[in-house]
């Protein structure tokens, strides 16, 4: 496969394990609320 070809093949049919984890990750982020705990002081 050239690089041109590389650059323009849909990742599923290039890596589909990569695809597979990038597709779940999508859907995690879209799906669920991520709370980062966070303590703010004020300066004394």
């Amino acid at each position: 496969m050239s690089s041109k070809s590389l650059l323009n093949a849909p990742l599923h049919e290039l890596d589909p394990d990569v695809a597979a984890a990038v597709d779940a990750e999508l859907l995690r982020q879209q799906s669920t609320l991520e709370m980062i705990a966070s303590e703010n002081f004020a300066p004394v």
